[in-house]
């Protein structure tokens, strides 16, 4: 049995941990400013190179905005943030989703593979056809909900890739950490049986060139997910 490594957290790693809860449990305010990053190292016992340097990436990651000659403060994220922003999001939340944030990633995925359907499947070559058949085949054999998601996701960014628009599949890989979020829970709702299914019936549509199939049945799936059958939040 192989046993997973253990590694302790930097303490620039815990700096922003610990900011980021402060800012998304409200003790933190949208507008308030921060300490001088001195009188910060000082509070928290560490080095002003770490307060400098998580700070900036908080700044990247949309939680904060750093004002010259006035200094930081804290950011609204709603308006701000990233893809990224929403990881941290459920990170302080132990990795759950509410419905509102599901809903809302389930919608904006459907709108790109819809998009890397009517792209994708009219130029596509048998060997690309064949290539996506190896993820659908990856899943059946994926011993685990994680390796069952990854294969899902890459069954659906290899779309995005074969659909010749540049920015699509790098969109597409900005959601994939949510994504995989969302397939591990369907798969622990629903089994990997399912997934395996609901992906192989959509190769079966991609392999036949029929482009609305493919997206009524994208979509019929993504439906069922939200307010149907097979919901993963309830």
């Amino acid at each position: 049995m192989e046993f997973t490594k253990i590694s302790a957290p930097s303490l620039k790693e815990l700096f922003i941990q610990e900011l980021e809860g402060m800012i998304l449990s409200g003790k933190l305010e949208v507008g308030e400013k921060l300490p001088p990053e001195r009188e910060l190292a000082k509070s928290m016992q560490v080095s002003r190179g770490v307060v400098n340097s998580g700070i900036l990436e908080l700044a990247r990651k949309g939680f904060l905005i750093i004002k010259p000659r006035i200094g930081t403060v804290i950011a609204d994220y709603r308006r701000t943030g990233t893809m990224e922003t929403l990881i941290s999001v459920l990170n302080y939340n132990g990795g759950v989703l509410r419905s509102e944030e599901i809903r809302s990633i389930l919608e904006i995925r459907q709108a790109l593979s819809n998009l890397s359907f009517r792209l994708a499947i009219p130029q596509m070559k048998q060997e690309d056809i064949d290539s996506l058949r190896n993820y659908v085949d990856g899943i059946a054999k994926a011993p685990t909900h994680k390796e069952a998601s990854e294969k899902a996701f890459e069954f659906h960014h290899e779309l995005a890739v074969l659909s010749g628009n540049m920015l699509m599949p790098l969109i597409y890989y900005s959601f994939r950490e949510a994504v995989l979020m969302l397939w591990e829970r369907f798969c622990n709702l629903h089994g990997r049986e399912k997934l395996y299914v609901n992906t192989d019936t959509l190769w079966q549509l991609v392999a036949k060139r029929d482009v609305e199939g493919a997206i009524s049945w994208s979509e019929m799936k993504v439906n069922d997910a939200i307010t149907g059958k097979d919901q993963i939040y309830y």
